[in-house]
């Protein structure tokens, strides 16, 4: 057995950008890629805070420090410019792993910058 776990997610991010016409994935500014230990081409989940909207795409890199997180493809019919989400991914672990594992969060600023980074630990459940 296996089990899927959050792997890290950018919390609360500022959508900066949507274009339908481009290629479908989520642009994000390099140093929340590398922040949040995301790979490019790596599936991660959007969740959009301002309408609801829950769907899956993948990474793609924007220039470092532009805070960029631009919605790209069908996925830019979701989202509209100021709009916040939290972009998620996730990995599968061997039950014998899920003890060390902690989930990487990365809060940003009004402006897509890391403000800070956390490593909550998963709590057990009765």
């Amino acid at each position: 057995m296996i089990i899927k776990l959050m792997k890290s997610k950018i919390h609360r991010a500022t959508v900066t950008g949507a274009d339908l016409n481009y290629e479908g994935s989520i642009a994000l500014d390099e140093a929340l890629i590398e922040a949040a230990g995301f790979v490019i081409g790596e599936a991660v989940h959007v969740w959009n805070l301002s309408n609801g909207e829950r769907f899956e795409t993948y990474v793609i890199v924007a220039p470092r420090n532009s805070g960029e997180v631009r919605l790209n493809g069908a996925a830019s019919r979701l989202v509209h410019p100021g709009d916040l989400v939290i972009v998620v991914s996730f990995c599968w672990l061997e039950p014998s792993e899920v003890e060390k594992h902690s989930p990487k969060v990365v809060f940003v600023d009004e402006k897509n910058r890391c403000v800070k980074v956390t490593y909550p630990r998963l709590e057990k459940t009765a």
